[in-house]
Parts: C-alpha cells; structure tokens; sequence
C-alpha cells in the first residue's frame, strides 16, 4: 500500500501528475482542486497524500494499480469517505471534487443537498445520500483552511486548521472558529509560525481599542 509519494513533479495534465522518483516515474491522479494548487510546483519536489486502489473489472481480466494524491492528510481522509457512499467511487469522487474540502464538508454538514448537486457527476440523489452518510463526520473538515493560491505552504494550512481545532475546544461554535481564522488571514501579511500566534492575532482583533 502505497500511503505517500515524494519527488520531482514533471508533468501536469487534467486530472493526472507525473511524479519523478529516482529512475522512475508514477503518474499520480488529482482532483481538480489538487491540480490548482499544483500549478505553480513544475519541476519543484513535492509530496502527496496517496490512496492506492485497483482499477478494472476483474471478471475481464484487466485490472490496473492507480493512485490518487493529495497535499494534506485531511483530504485524502475526506476523499476516502466521500468513496464510501453508495452510488460514488474513486472515478466519480475525482470528478466531482472540483471544490476545496472545506467548501464541499460546509455544504454536507448545512445539508445543502442544492450546493452539491452543483458538483460534476453529482446529481440530487447521490447529494442526499452523501448528506445521510456523511453529515456528522463533517465537523473538522469543515474547518480546514484553503490555501487560496498555489504558493502556499502545507505547513501553514496545518497551523490554521490546529487553531480551529484550539477555538473549538475554547467552546467556539464551527462557524465562529470559521470566521475568526478567515479574518485572522486577510489581516496577515505573512505566515504564522504557530497556533498560539494565530490566537494572538485573533485575541488582538477582537480587544477594543484603547482611547
């Protein structure tokens, strides 16, 4: 089981990246919103969150390996689950995962069965499936942080989303801990270094100003 690639990315086509390790060279699919934020890294060395799963119909004989990537643990974890629902797959997922995770996981936990059917292949039945199945798994996926560019470090995005998890266990609501961390970004000209200079400049924006 192959669980994580690190190498040269070469090539980035549609849904697939081809990744240089060593003599040898995997071609990796992605979804859209992985593909995004990989535009910027040709030729840099990067690493991928991988699921490894078989493709084909065995009762013809023709089954091929395949893998599919991704920058963060959460999004393979939430790309796992989304296969799970009866009626979806790897192929679809990948399809279908056009969106962050972030954006996708709001709209699963608001039951917003309208915001999914938007999804490539995703028609109303398959959103109110995934909506019964998922709902209440949703909560930290919700939470995570979108880059909002390919420059962005996968560091960064796991700083902000333990600052979520910090404001939810301070008893912060999931939209509250949402906003706080949005605003918290748009002020900051560059990159936090840790959970606790994220609350800092949270606690700073919400302490009244002194006359």
């Amino acid at each position: 089981m192959i669980r994580k690639i690190t190498g040269k990315l070469c090539d980035l086509r549609n849904q697939e990246a081809s990744i240089e390790v060593g003599t040898f060279e995997y071609e990796v699919l992605i979804p859209e919103f992985v593909r995004r934020q990989l535009q910027s890294k040709i030729d840099e060395t990067i690493t991928l969150m991988t699921i490894h799963y078989i493709d084909g119909n065995p009762q013809k004989g023709r089954l091929t390996p395949r893998l599919v990537g991704f920058l963060h643990q959460a999004e393979r974890e939430f790309f796992e689950l989304i296969c799970l629902v009866d009626g979806v797959g790897v192929k679809k997922a990948l399809q279908a995962m056009v969106r962050p995770v972030q954006e996708v996981a709001t709209a699963i936990e608001e039951q917003d069965a309208k915001q999914l059917s938007t999804l490539p292949g995703i028609g109303p039945a398959v959103a109110e499936r995934i909506i019964a199945k998922l709902r209440r798994k949703m909560a930290k996926f919700a939470l995570l942080v979108d880059s909002g560019s390919a420059s962005e470090q996968r560091e960064d995005r796991d700083v902000l989303n333990e600052a979520s998890e910090a404001l939810l266990a301070l008893g912060h609501s999931q939209s509250d801990a949402r906003d706080k961390i949005e605003k918290a970004t748009q002020s900051r000209k560059g990159k936090f270094k840790s959970v606790e200079d994220v609350l800092q400049s949270i606690y700073s924006q919400q302490r009244p100003e002194q006359n």
